[in-house]
This record gives structure tokens, C-alpha cells and sequence, in this order.
């Protein structure tokens, strides 16, 4: 991915040691104009992580102490964490079985008179059912914070995801589709005091300089980090085009492997593929078989968020606990997919599954 762009890097890193700027400076305006209008909403806000817009995205929306928020179950532990940290109590609701984003019927089972807030998650890059989703919070007037961090340039019926909620958060991980040199995230929004405040939480709590408003946080993504996402952002699109091309060889390609579930796309999504996730009961030793011949995977999450020590004491009792979920933690396998993955190194990839199953009793 970077190497074609080898040249456009250098020169931006340039551009701000030149400028003698590297905290909220010019860069860092140019990418928050580039991003929101890439997203389709007014605003964007740079921070320091994923974890830190998620936060601060609830802080801004006033959630805290007594409130509750409703999160998947099955989302990385930074989803839940921002809960925590605002001082709110995270819901977790069940996925869909299928789609393995957040069940609309699970989500309007949780809400209770204390919801205030509901994160979806479009995982793996795969948009969730956000017209049910708006139309139940709508209905209870509850807060939408989209969680996007997985999902750069995915589409809901032609909307952009992190275009929907009332303030929306993600992150610039270097593995993301859209990919920092470090760390970094951001905040997007169409309300322009959402947009003010949001800044102003994530850099020690001043609307003005020397005015503090309100007890902020230091949170502000950098001007290297702008500078070089302005370079990558302008081929965002092209790089999930090629993610989907890739998925389609390997759904077309594993699809009558008994055993195997792929992922699905309807009708009304654009995936972006963050993560191409098979799953099966099996999966153990199908990761085994792929390592043994040099193939790398991961699995993501082994351990869910109610299992995670540093979670379990925040969370309401549950009858019945999570049993999809559970099953995802131990069937979910990822394979490898990214800008770059050569046509043999995916037949590789292919031929190393196939063997298995025509080996294997599944």
C-alpha cells in the first residue's frame, strides 16, 4: 500500500517539519475538512485513538454516572470500554447470527428506562441494519454513536457509515483501511456544536484558548499523523475496491465447502472488508493447518468483552449470558485480505482451506 506512495508520504512529513507546527495546525484542519466531506457529514474532529473519539463522544453527548449504554457483545473491548470510562454503564445486547452486527431486536430488548445511548458497531467493515436501529432510538429518544473504526468508506443504503449517528467515532489504527503511522481517531458529525464541543473535550476542555469549560482531555491527533492520512485518504476508495474483489474470489471460490460459513452481504450494504471472517466449528484446527504451510490468521475476539476481567464488574447480570457470541469467540477466523494480496498468494490461501475440508470429518 505505501510504497506507490512512497514520494506523497515524504513530501507531507516534510510539509510539517518545514511548517514548525505539530499540534493543531494546518494539516490537521485540511484532514478534518477532507474526511467529513469523504464521510458526507459537516464536521470532523481529530483525536488521539479510536478508544479516546468513542469516549469523548459520549462525554460530549452529556452520558455519564446513571446512565446506561447499549453496546454489542460481541465488540472489541475499546467499545465497551469508552462506556466505562464516561462513567455510564455498558449494555451488551446479541448479534445477528449471520451478519454478526448488532440485532435491532436485541438492542430494543435492552433499552430500559436508564438507556440513554446505543453504540452500533459496523464490524469486520460490514454496515449495520441502521434504519431499524435509527428508527428504534429515535423512538426512545436515545443517542446514536457509531462505532466506524472498522469500516472506512462502507455504505447503508448509499450513506456512508459514520455519516448516521448524532456523533461518531473511529480510528485510525495503522491496520484499519484507512491507516495512521501510529495512532489516531476521529469524530464525525453533521451538528456544529456536537463538532465544537467534541473539539473542545479533546483538548483540556477550552472552546477558547486559556477558557475552560469543561473538564477536558488532552486527545488531538497530530500533524504528521493528518498530514500523511490526507495522502492515504485520496485512495481509500480504490483500496476497498480491491478488498472487494478479494472477498468475492474467496467467497466464489469456498463457497461449496461444507462446514465453512462466509460472510454475506445484502442487498442494502456496501462492506468494506476490514476483516474477511469465516467460521467453523473447526476452527482450531483449520488455523493450524494454514500456519503449518506458512499462512497467518487471526481470530478475532477469542475472548469476548463479559469474559474480560477488566469489564465483568461493570456489567448487569445476565440470564442466559451470551451463547452467540459465544459461539462467534470459538468458530470466527480471519483470513488473510488487504491491498496487496497477490492472486497467488490468495490461491494459496484457497487451496490451504480447501485441503483441509476434503481431509477433514466435518
Amino acid at each position: 500500500m505505501h510504497a506507490p506512495l512512497r514520494e506523497a508520504l515524504e513530501r507531507a512529513m516534510a510539509r510539517v517539519v518545514e511548517g514548525g507546527t505539530f499540534v493543531r495546525g494546518t494539516e490537521l484542519e485540511l484532514f478534518e475538512q477532507d474526511f467529513a466531506r469523504y464521510c458526507g457529514v459537516g464536521h470532523a474532529v481529530g483525536v488521539g485513538n479510536g478508544l479516546d473519539a468513542l469516549h469523548l463522544a459520549l462525554r460530549v453527548l452529556g452520558i455519564g454516572p446513571g446512565d446506561e449504554v447499549i453496546v454489542p457483545a460481541n465488540t472489541y473491548v475499546a467499545t465497551v470500554l469508552a462506556v466505562i470510562h464516561a462513567g455510564a454503564r455498558p449494555v451488551l445486547a446479541e448479534p445477528d447470527a449471520h451478519t454478526c452486527d448488532l440485532d435491532p431486536a436485541m438492542f430494543e430488548a435492552a433499552i430500559t428506562p436508564r438507556t440513554k445511548a446505543v453504540i452500533p458497531v459496523h464490524l469486520y467493515g460490514r454496515p449495520c441494519a441502521m434504519d431499524r436501529i435509527l428508527a428504534l432510538a429515535a423512538e426512545h429518544d436515545l443517542f446514536v454513536v457509531e462505532d466506524n473504526a472498522q469500516a472506512h468508506g462502507a455504505k447503508w443504503k448509499g450513506r456512508r457509515t459514520g455519516a448516521m449517528g448524532h456523533i461518531n467515532a473511529t480510528s485510525f489504527y495503522p491496520t484499519k483501511n484507512l491507516g495512521a503511522f501510529g495512532d489516531g481517531g476521529a469524530m464525525t458529525t453533521r451538528t456544529p456544536e456536537l463538532a465544537q464541543a467534541a473539539r473542545a473535550w479533546g483538548n483540556y476542555g477550552a472552546f477558547e484558548r486559556d477558557h475552560h469549560l469543561v473538564p477536558g482531555f488532552n486527545s488531538r491527533l497530530d500533524e504528521l499523523q493528518a498530514a500523511l492520512l490526507r495522502v492515504k485518504l485520496a485512495h481509500l476508495d480504490e483500496w476497498n475496491r480491491e478488498r472487494r474483489r478479494l472477498a468475492s474470489i474467496y467467497m466464489s471460490e469456498l463457497a461449496d465447502l461444507p462446514g465453512l460459513m462466509l460472510p454475506m452481504e445484502g442487498p442494502d450494504e456496501e462492506c468494506t472488508y476490514h476483516l474477511f471472517v469465516v467460521r467453523t466449528r473447526h476452527r482450531d484446527r483449520l488455523r493450524d493447518h494454514l500456519a503449518a504451510r506458512g499462512i497467518g490468521t487471526m481470530v478475532h475476539y477469542p475472548v469476548p468483552p463479559h469474559r474480560q476481567p477488566a469489564i465483568t464488574g461493570f456489567l448487569a447480570p445476565r440470564q442466559g449470558g451470551y451463547p452467540i457470541t459465544e459461539e462467534l469467540a470459538s468458530t470466527s477466523l480471519s483470513l488473510p485480505l488487504y491491498p496487496g494480496l497477490t492472486e497467488a498468494q490468495q490461491a494459496r490461501v484457497i487451496e490451504a482451506v480447501r485441503s483441509y475440508i476434503a481431509t477433514s470429518a466435518i
